[in-house]
């Protein structure tokens, strides 16, 4: 693992649980090597977490031949270098989203990891939610009819106060884009998951804080929090974006995504509307997912549908119904789907590709957002 931050310290978790919650499991995971710049995270990794070593040296990492996967969990614009290194190494890669800081960025990642025939994976987590994947049977099944619109959003508060320091997530040189990478990127993959390609938008993005404190020793940065009277810095990326769009099977979707909003605090939530019913799913309330199916009833309305073991994975880690699972059960999830994948010598999904495909939504929304016009979303694969 390379980024023993907060993700990476989940995966570790997540990692270390696959043998108590998956018996059919044909793999044992174990926790090879990490490297981090933070000497008390190394420590950290090796004598909490169990990592056999650990170093500040990443490139110790991916020639450690005891390694098979390397999980890239470092901040967004060391992703392709890192990638890079891992594949031409011979290493199958999970990456956490974004991939790439930039479309640019994620085009050489995908090309890297296809040239080497490496195994590609991404963190785009919210596919694995058991009311999502039983969202997507519904679809698939023809439960809802013909999908006619989608609404996806975003909204996080984590840049929503604006003595919040400056960190590399508000830099365009250190976090590449903002919340078209960080937030929507997580929207537009379980869009196209659900509905399929988006082949056109038009859209428009903001900074509303476009000053922060900066990030100087006693500065009064406690919690990330700077003072009034600190210097300030400019931000360089995007704190708001909105998109209309066009879906290949005819669907409309809009799109909203934002970490300076005030009240949702992590909404990442869609609404999904056919001819024959609707769904709607926050993760703000995971364990339940709205369903609307059209009768020929008197009454009519939602219905909740409440998470528990009769959908998959939910009972491996709480038994009946309507006692929730979290977070990072959902990492356990995608982990263990992962790690299945190698050991079984087949593509993963979500993997690049996928990246590749929303980054391609992404590309067309940042030309829209310069021309004021709806632009075609073209592929961005390099041969």
């Amino acid at each position: 693992l390379i980024g023993f931050g907060w993700l990476g310290q989940a995966h570790s978790r997540s990692l270390q649980r696959i043998r108590t919650l998956f018996p059919e499991r044909e793999f044992e995971p174990e926790l090879v090597a990490c490297a981090d710049t933070t000497p008390a995270r190394v420590h950290d990794a090796v004598h909490s977490f169990g990592y056999t070593q650990g170093t500040d040296d990443w490139r110790r990492v991916i020639d450690d031949p005891g390694v098979d996967i390397v999980f890239v969990t470092a901040p967004n614009m060391f992703h392709v270098e890192l990638i890079e290194g891992a594949a031409e190494a011979g290493k199958h890669v999970f990456c956490e989203k974004p991939v790439g800081g930039t479309p640019e960025q994620t085009a050489r990642a995908e090309r890297a990891a296809r040239r080497a025939r490496v195994i590609s994976g991404v963190g785009y987590n919210y596919r694995w939610a058991p009311l999502v994947r039983y969202a997507a049977e519904l679809v698939a099944d023809g439960r809802l009819g013909r999908i006619t619109n989608y609404r996806g959003r975003f909204f996080s508060m984590y840049g929503s106060d604006p003595l919040g320091v400056l960190s590399w997530r508000f830099l365009v040189d250190q976090a590449g884009h903002g919340a078209t990478s960080d937030l929507l990127s997580h929207s537009v993959d379980l869009a196209q998951m659900l509905v399929g390609p988006i082949t056109r938008v038009v859209g428009t993005m903001e900074t509303f804080v476009r000053e922060r404190p900066l990030a100087t020793p006693g500065a009064g940065t406690h919690y990330g929090r700077g003072r009034t009277e600190d210097p300030r810095g400019t931000v360089t990326n995007e704190d708001y974006v909105g998109m209309l769009c066009e879906f290949a099977g005819g669907a409309r979707g809009t799109f909203e995504a934002s970490r300076t909003l005030i009240g949702p605090e992590s909404q990442m939530a869609f609404d999904l509307y056919g001819t024959g019913g609707a769904v709607s799913w926050n993760l703000e309330r995971m364990n339940e997912l709205q369903l609307y199916l059209a009768t020929d009833e008197p009454h009519s309305g939602y219905t909740t549908v409440y998470g528990g073991e009769r959908f998959p994975y939910h009972g491996r880690f709480v038994p009946g119904s309507a006692n929730g699972i979290g977070f990072e059960d959902l990492v356990a999830i995608e982990d263990f789907e992962f790690c299945r994948s190698v050991a079984e010598g087949r593509p993963h999904s979500p993997g690049f590709e996928d990246a590749l495909a929303a980054v391609g939504v992404q590309a067309a929304l940042l030309r829209s957002c310069e021309s004021g016009r709806w632009e075609e979303v073209v592929s961005l694969r390099e041969e």
